[in-house]
């Protein structure tokens, strides 16, 4: 029986692990004075979700590893690499204040984590599912990330460092 959950407390421990390095790149004052849209989430609504989101990928992870599914290795690979967008993202845009950078890298993200769902979607119908909500989240952030880089004065400059 411990051997059966143990993976599910590494992916756990994984997600834990790149929300805390995520978390130091919290909203600080760049983020507060740039201009939002209308339909920019309030900051409280970020927590909760991303928590949800977190717990939803490490089971999903889970229910793969679990499948015994010859392709589960490959399902790993592109969760791991899924994973470390998504922490590049906070540091991209958080920690660099990067906002076209960010757009970028996050597209690739978005990406990869359709890949990843549909790697998924051979051994375990429910991890798939389970991903959708991540996936459907990335797009909204993908859609306010671009909505705040023009906003704020996007373009090939900014993309770019300059």
């Amino acid at each position: 029986m411990i051997n059966r959950y143990l993976p599910l407390l590494v992916f756990l421990s994984l997600v834990v692990t790149i929300s805390l390095f995520s978390s130091q790149f919290g909203a600080g004052e760049w983020y507060y004075k740039l201009i939002k849209p209308s339909w920019n989430p309030p900051p409280w609504v970020f927590g909760p979700v991303w928590s949800a989101l977190y717990v939803m990928m490490a089971v999903a992870m889970w229910r793969v590893w679990v499948s015994g599914h010859p392709n589960r290795v490959g399902s790993l690979l592109w969760w791991v690499i899924q994973l470390t967008l998504n922490a590049a993202w906070s540091w991209l845009f958080f920690g660099l204040n990067r906002t076209g950078f960010a757009l970028l890298e996050l597209t690739a993200l978005l990406g990869v984590a359709i890949l990843c769902t549909r790697a998924f979607s051979s051994a375990s119908r429910t991890a798939a599912l389970l991903m959708i909500p991540y996936i459907l989240w990335l797009g909204f952030a993908w859609v306010l990330n671009l909505a705040l880089w023009r906003l704020n004065g996007g373009g090939i400059g900014t993309i770019i460092g300059s």
